[in-house]
């Protein structure tokens, strides 16, 4: 055997179609893609928004585009830190409006959740809607107490 003997086997090579070379090639002028329309074109594969005369599939989605989906039922807390109780005096009460009136809260409206971050050395009666349980204790080892509001 030779090298000018080795062939592939037989079925291995297949010959490819040649487009475009006029009616006698078989598969000439339009190339087996029809005429015109969107399969015709080179570089085409249709769009995700385009689909003929339905609700196009990013509408249908349930948010709107780039800004991700916030659910309707959402609740934004003004969060407060233990360290930012520390500016008022022993046995006062801590509540929604004596902190509006420290200028505390970033939106008054919103209800109040104190976190755990710091320490708080004087007993205070904290009336909030949320406490953790870090800034609970914490509270509560000072002599404070919690009352939790609406």
């Amino acid at each position: 055997m030779k090298l000018n003997e080795l062939m592939p086997n037989i079925g291995e090579k297949k010959v490819g179609k040649r487009k475009g070379h006029g009616p006698s090639a078989g598969q000439g002028k339009t190339a087996g893609r029809g005429t015109k329309g969107l399969g015709a074109r080179a570089g085409s594969g249709g769009h995700l928004y385009r689909q003929g005369g339905n609700l196009p599939f990013f509408r249908r989605l349930p948010f709107i585009r780039g800004e991700g989906f916030t659910p309707p039922t959402q609740v934004s807390y003004n969060e407060l830190n233990l360290e930012q109780l520390a500016r008022f005096q022993a046995g006062s009460v801590v509540s929604p409006a004596t902190l509006a009136e420290a200028n505390l809260l970033h939106k008054p409206g919103n209800p109040i959740v104190i976190l755990g971050k710091g320490e708080v050395s004087v007993p205070l009666t904290v009336q909030v809607q949320r406490v953790s349980k870090s800034a609970r204790a914490k509270i509560e080892a000072a002599g404070g107490k919690i009352e939790l509001i609406a």
